[in-house]
């Protein structure tokens, strides 16, 4: 789904290596879905790690968009979706968020690298769980590998029995992207039923020392929040937590990649670290008691990197559509010229939070505007299903 925010329209052409895939134009303010075929070798199996030449689609624009993955975009039995940094913000530098290997269906956690540029030198440095590894490509068993990669290739790493990819490091001589998460995970891992996670991580430059996190709501009882698991993981050794309210769990966490885990929880609170963290949330799955909706995964966003306004989408094919809203008190915001009240206060911080349901009209596309700096995901549920994503935000290197 590609989002022209600009005040003209963008025309938009896509390859995948030498190929011509498609042109068309995206006019100014609109939302325009692209349909695009999975690439086999990614998508079709559980292993091994696999390097895949010219294995992305390459998005080019006369003018800025915002670009939405969704696996798949319609509501089905096993969804996610991903907000896609544009080139020009991917570093050479990323912590992984991912989630265990299963050991009932055997569906892998996984994350894939995209190159650039041609010549592309890419360091895998794993971490104390992520050395379970399906060898391939240039990558040990023990996860670690250093391998080449030329402009539009896809080096794919997947665990095997008992691994967990979650910290791994990987730094690259060059600018990639870096998409993380699971084939198909239950979560926790004891709760039926799996659900594919994804989400495109941000670049260590752009993490950040505090964080808000809140959890979404229920389907279809939407007064009811849903529990998630949170995972907090260090971008450097020696990385003290501290939450606001506390939350019961370590606080000292002494490697790098190295991360505590909060387990079925509705709470709401902030993160703040002596060193830069990474937050992942997770949505319990159904069978966990809070809702008809199965797994998904979103990056927290970083107070530093809140924005004031957003273009954003939701597909209207699902039952119900959301987006989070995280202020600070005195703050006020619109979504699509309304303005929103009930927030809710978070406990122990300047934070509160609002849950907004979306029409499920037109294209799909929504504003927000707000009169000081405020983050946002944005979330689909439904029976078996759901998808969480990034809602927008700024990429500053911190």
């Amino acid at each position: 789904m590609i989002a022209n925010t600009a005040g003209q329209d963008a025309q938009i052409t896509i390859t995948r290596g030498a190929m011509m895939i498609d042109q068309f134009t995206v006019k100014a303010g609109d939302v325009k879905e692209v349909p695009l075929k999975w690439v086999p070798e990614l998508t079709k199996g559980i292993g091994p790690s696999k390097l895949t030449v010219d294995g992305a689609y390459r998005v080019r624009s006369d003018h800025p968009v915002t670009v939405y993955q969704y696996n798949l975009l319609y509501a089905d039995a096993s969804n996610d979706a991903s907000l896609l940094l544009p080139v020009n913000a991917w570093t050479g530098e990323y912590v992984v968020a991912s989630y265990p290997h299963a050991a009932i269906n055997n569906y892998p956690g996984f994350y894939a690298i995209v190159a650039r540029e041609d010549g592309t030198t890419v360091t895998l440095s794993p971490s104390a769980t992520g050395t379970k590894v399906q060898a391939g490509a240039g990558v040990g068993a023990d996860g670690t590998g250093q391998v080449t990669l030329d402009a539009d290739d896809v080096l794919q790493v997947v665990t095997a029995a008992g691994g967990d990819l979650t910290g791994t490091r990987i730094s690259a001589d060059r600018p990639v992207q870096v998409i993380a998460g699971h084939k198909c995970s239950k979560v926790p891992q004891d709760v039926d039923q799996c659900d594919h996670l994804e989400e495109a991580m941000f670049p260590v430059e752009a993490l950040a020392q505090e964080y808000i996190v809140v959890p979404p709501v229920q389907s279809p009882k939407d007064a009811l929040e849903q529990g998630q698991v949170i995972r907090v993981i260090a971008s450097e050794a020696d990385t003290e937590l501290t939450f606001s309210p506390d939350q019961g769990v370590a606080t000292t966490l002494a490697k790098a990649g190295d991360f505590v885990e909060i387990v079925k929880s509705v709470a709401k609170f902030k993160v703040a670290a002596t060193k830069k963290i990474l937050v992942a949330q997770y949505m319990v799955g159904q069978g966990g008691g809070y809702g008809a909706q199965d797994p998904s995964m979103l990056l927290a966003v970083a107070t530093e990197q809140y924005r004031k306004d957003y273009l954003f989408q939701a597909p209207n094919s699902w039952d119900a559509n959301y987006v989070d809203i995280i202020l600070k008190s005195g703050t006020t915001v619109t979504v699509d010229g309304k303005a929103v009240a009930g927030f809710i206060k978070i406990g122990g911080t300047e934070y509160s939070v609002a849950h907004v349901l979306l029409a499920n009209d037109g294209t799909g596309a929504h504003t927000l505007t707000a009169s000081d700096r405020v983050g946002i995901s944005v979330y689909g549920i439904q029976d078996f299903g759901s998808y969480w994503v990034v809602g927008g935000l700024d990429l500053d290197h911190l």
